[in-house]
């Protein structure tokens, strides 16, 4: 009888087939016992019209907590959200030891200090293009130009052959801050020989390359030095290299800069603590944006995906404790709009068109370019690693098409187009999928994480649809009424169409339907609560068109 092989595989639990969430599993000993290393923890964001009162949404991590005492690590490629966002509710569950570079770190440790009762998490902290061994594994941090300080691709090397995860990347000469993709130490590993390259598939679907970094600091100079009045430029939080090239701007223009909104001002800081911002003027504080003259201002504002409560939002609906804005005001939007926060970031553009304000976006200008490869970057890229497995990742259906075909023009020997829960083996043989594992969502709800599958959203859900009836009957032991029912509605119509209010109408089937029933079944409980709640319902229905969801106590005394 022959003794199984090892092999290496790779299992995607988030940000396979969609874009965030983004959780990958490598795995490394016999079919059934293996060794694993998690690369990333992030999370996606909720849209409140599909997930009610829901915060955001994480990987559903079952599977590595069966596995706990085989997980050696968790390495953090860089510090954006989608990437890292879950790792201070999930950690507990696991407390794997994790990794990264010390502006992440630093950005954990803040985040951890702004959330009540967040874990201590002990981080060990690689240096930017580090290397460390992690089990089995031996991990080698590659230096990447993305839209944050220090993201890095991960070259995993093991027995059974060396994994290039990318990551989020871009090839960008001029990228501000930190250094370029390290072109060299990539040009070594394909002379090496890499077995697998697991790699971002967001642009994909875009040909040529992404512009630089560099152009976008010349179009903010160019914005702030042509406003006549105040310059507010909204981005994501964690793009340093933006808010460098905003301050640059503003010192151009002999302007102070202010920074509005908790994300940001914990990034600054993290940023200066870590060098990023070394050279760069001293930022001021809300407090006094009320005191500087229109023309010396650059305010930073978080908002640029229509957050409800971040600081843009509020001052596009007039609601800012401390910030304003007024007619002949500049807004820049030096962000693009994650898809599914479209209606969010129009409501936000409106309402600062409604107070006079001017916003610029990227529909005319180049005030953002992005952090992904486009088709011209991943044939580089291609070319350069010269894997023999090609796996897209980081992308929807779309993306991840566009990717395995590009790979398969470019004579990449195997492609496999995966999805979360698949397991694909990397090494030996030939590659492809061989199992799966479970895969899904949990909700962060307040400060409570609770299963996807559990009632509470999609009780959520009707109720916003078809709101709520609530009926408190009293009832003798002998099968009488001892007391008018109690009613009380919520987000149900007050009348209908022919002016009947709707509350006699559900009083009426409540009195009706109890006085139809046989005495007997009166007095049980459950079955008059059946009988009244379908009565109820069917009575709304028939003068509403929808069925509200019924709450029916029964009290017997």
């Amino acid at each position: 009888m022959s003794v199984p092989t090892d092999e290496l595989v790779f299992a995607p639990l988030g940000g396979v087939g969609e874009i965030g969430m983004n959780l990958g599993l490598y795995g490394l000993g016999k079919p059934r016992r293996k060794t694993w290393l998690a690369v990333d923890f992030g999370v996606s964001f909720a849209a409140e019209e599909h997930l009610p009162g829901i915060d955001l949404i994480l990987p559903d991590i079952r599977f590595l907590e069966e596995e706990r005492r085989n997980l050696v690590g968790i390495v953090l490629t860089h510090a954006h959200e989608d990437h890292f966002g879950a790792l201070i509710d999930l950690w507990p569950r696991l407390q794997a030891p994790v990794y990264a570079t010390p502006f992440t770190a630093a950005l954990i440790e803040a985040k951890r200090f702004s959330e009540p009762g967040a874990p201590e998490i002990p981080v060990t902290v690689v240096p930017v293009g580090g290397r460390v061994t992690v089990g089995p594994f031996d991990v080698e941090f590659v230096s990447v130009a993305h839209s944050i300080p220090e993201s890095s691709a991960l070259i995993i090397r093991t027995p059974l052959g060396a994994v290039l995860h990318t990551g989020d990347w871009k090839l960008d000469p001029t990228p501000v801050l930190g250094p370029p993709t390290d072109e060299a130490k990539l040009r070594a590993l394909g002379a090496e020989g890499v077995r697998a390259l697991v790699c971002d598939s967001t642009n994909a679907v875009r040909e040529g390359r992404s512009p630089s970094e560099a152009e976008v600091a010349e179009t903010l100079l160019d914005l702030v030095k042509t406003a006549k009045r105040r310059v507010a430029i909204t981005t994501f939080a964690s793009n340093v290299a933006r808010i460098r090239a905003a301050a640059l701007a503003a010192r151009a223009c002999d302007r102070e800069v202010v920074v509005i909104g908790r994300a940001m001002e914990r990034v600054v800081q993290v940023a200066r603590e870590t060098g990023y911002l070394e050279g760069i003027q001293e930022f001021r504080g809300a407090d006094v944006y009320g005191y500087l003259p229109p023309e010396k201002v650059v305010a930073l504002c978080t908002g640029s995906q229509g957050e409800p409560r971040a600081a843009l939002s509020r001052i596009a609906e007039n609601q800012h404790p401390e910030i304003a804005l007024s007619k002949g005001d500049r807004v820049i939007f030096s962000s693009r709009t994650i898809p599914g926060n479209e209606k969010e970031v129009a409501r936000v553009i409106n309402g600062l068109i409604r107070q006079g304000v001017e916003v610029v976006t990227d529909r005319t200008h180049l005030v953002h370019v992005s952090g992904h490869p486009r088709v011209a970057e991943l044939e580089e890229l291609y070319r350069w690693v010269k894997p023999q497995v090609a796996v897209p990742v980081h992308g929807e259906p779309l993306h991840l098409s566009e990717h395995a075909a590009l790979a398969r023009r470019l004579g990449v020997p195997q492609v496999v187009t995966c999805t979360n829960g698949d397991v694909v083996q990397l090494a030996p043989g030939p590659a492809g999928i061989v199992d799966e594992l479970p895969a899904g969502r949990l909700y962060k709800d307040g400060s409570l994480i609770i299963e996807a599958s559990s009632r509470t959203v999609a009780d959520r859900r009707r109720l916003s649809f078809a709101g709520m009836i609530s009926v408190a009957l009293a009832v003798t032991e002998r099968g009488d009424l001892a007391a008018d029912p109690d009613l009380a509605m919520r987000g149900v119509p007050e009348a209908t169409a022919k002016g009947e209010t709707m509350h006699a109408i559900a009083l009426a089937a409540v009195v009706d339907t109890f006085h139809q029933l046989p005495r007997a079944r009166r007095r049980d409980p459950e079955a008059l609560t059946e009988a009244v709640t379908r009565g109820l319902r069917a009575a709304v229905a028939a003068h509403w068109g929808k069925r509200p969801n019924c709450q029916v106590h029964v009290l017997v005394v």
